[in-house]
């Protein structure tokens, strides 16, 4: 049995267990943060409370439970601790390999200790950065374009993202306001929707970041110049008017269409927008403030998956290089948020309306308070067991809103929601999470009908073209996609 032992979990420990988790065998984590260890049980990882670097701790579980183990993980955040967990491993477990993270902002005397005692050692920082776009080249070139534009603006420039913006977009958008204000230029980062999720609302709160909420009602005229982050067509999951000229386009997603702007960098082989801003701070020679170098590691790390989906070469120098500028103190807050009502009664909807046809769960929760809870949604149902995929939806000012997350599948869910709902209204984004939104009039009801008759008609609209075009993918008759069903709850899961 290959059986893997991780001692410690801090950041980089939790998400080093995601990825273990993904490979055969068993896990078994030694961690001091009693409520990683019960998220861990909840995930049914086997997880002891205990100090990570006592012996008798480590000693205790061999005995009980892991008389051997194949591959110790040592993956705490202390350098001194981390050392001495490797002794004790080294000890107790004389024939596993041992791997370490050399934790947060060790010595090089640490470093040296790592490098005699672990047989592999993890050290961010010495990723060595490459310079993509040397400053004399094609890349130089288009970056003082884009200096120049900005600095030739007679007035502010917008900075908007994408509506309800995800990290990746809200530290993007404050790496280029910092960029233009370098270059003589007033910016704005704004937005129109909604900031709801709870890590946003930590980001944009913990790192004080100044941003401008947008309304229909807003005076666009007092702009002399706009940029779009994250996205690149104006009235295309923003609610600019869709004539409004564009200056600047920076973003990691294919196009749909083409685009128009004086200034467009689109690479979608790069994992975060937030390597794009990254790269060109680096190469103006522009020193990154906490706050900005901060939210464009978490930008990073969120649009990637810590560095689990389409990650490239660029992502990992790009987080290597933001390392030193960024406070990972307050980054540790921001992922630690908490959950607010809102969210927990939209999570229970989506639990309690789940339609389950073989490995799929769609639910509709009805009307929508806030809209990045249906994301928080789809992330939790895909932890229950036998579910691959997800889509949870529900409507709020005359749209409906999708969110789909999928895993340890082949399924595409950007391009199976693009096939199913483009035509009918936007769709989306990654391979393993995307989202939808529809004009509710299009189905021909209106947002005053009554909420148990909107969600029945959306609810056959949605499940019906989403299966449908799950039926018509490769292998997806290998599952019964047409039995469906509220499944039954378990007795007092209502009250849970």
């Amino acid at each position: 049995m290959n059986t893997r032992l991780v001692l410690g979990c801090g950041s980089f420990g939790h998400a080093l267990i995601e990825e273990l988790r993904q490979r055969p065998g068993d896990v078994h984590v030694i961690s001091g943060d009693e409520g990683r260890v019960d998220s861990l049980r909840g995930e049914n990882v086997p997880a002891e409370l205990g100090v990570y670097d006592d012996r008798a701790v480590i000693e205790s579980v061999k005995d009980d439970d892991l008389p051997t183990v194949s591959g110790v993980v040592v993956a705490g955040d202390d350098a001194d601790r981390n050392l001495q967990a490797i002794d004790h491993a080294r000890t107790l477990y004389p024939d596993a390999t041992v791997v370490a993270y050399v934790g947060r902002d060790p010595t090089d005397d640490q470093r040296a200790a790592f490098d005699e005692r672990a047989d592999g050692v993890v050290d961010p920082t010495e990723i060595v950065p490459r310079r993509i776009l040397q400053a004399a080249g094609r890349g130089g070139l288009r970056l003082r374009q884009l200096h120049r534009i900005v600095r030739d603006l007679d007035g502010p420039l917008a900075v908007v993202m994408h509506d309800n913006p995800d990290p990746d977009a809200i530290a993007s958008a404050c790496a280029l306001a910092q960029i233009a204000e370098n270059a003589g230029c007033e910016a704005e980062p704004c937005y129109y929707g909604e900031i709801s999720h709870q890590e946003n609302l930590a980001l944009v709160n913990l790192l004080e970041y100044d941003l401008t909420n947008l309304d229909p009602e807003t005076d666009l005229s007092r702009f002399a110049g706009f940029a779009l982050i994250d996205h690149s067509r104006p009235g295309v999951n923003d609610q600019l008017p869709p004539d409004t000229p564009i200056d600047i386009v920076v973003d990691h997603h294919p196009p749909r269409e083409p685009i128009e702007a004086r200034f467009v960098d689109l690479r979608s082989d790069i994992g975060a927008t937030s390597t794009l801003l990254t790269d060109y701070l680096r190469r103006l020679d522009i020193e990154p403030s906490r706050a900005v170098a901060t939210g464009l590691l978490f930008g990073i790390r969120i649009d990637t998956k810590d560095f689990r989906r389409e990650v490239s070469v660029d992502d990992y120098e790009a987080a290597s290089y933001l390392l030193p500028f960024a406070d990972t103190a307050t980054l540790d807050r921001v992922e630690s948020p908490s959950i607010s009502v809102d969210t927990l009664e939209t999570v229970g909807r989506a639990i309690r309306n789940r339609d389950v046809r073989g490995e799929v769960l769609t639910s509709c929760v009805g009307r929508l308070h806030a809209r990045d809870a249906l994301a928080q949604a789809a992330d939790r149902l895909l932890g229950l067991q036998d579910v691959t995929t997800t889509l949870v939806y529900g409507f709020k000012d005359g749209t409906i809103y999708m969110s789909a997350r999928t895993r340890g599948t082949d399924l595409d869910v950007g391009e199976t929601l693009r096939e199913a709902f483009s035509q009918i209204g936007e769709a989306g984004g990654h391979a393993d999470m995307a989202g939808a939104q529809i004009p509710l009039g299009l189905l021909g009801t209106v947002e005053e009908d009554a909420d148990e008759d909107l969600s029945s008609v959306i609810t056959d609209v949605v499940t019906d073209r989403f299966f449908e075009t799950l039926r018509a993918r490769p292998n997806w008759d290998l599952i019964d996609l047409y039995d469906g069903g509220v499944e039954e709850l378990p007795v007092g899961a209502d009250e849970e």
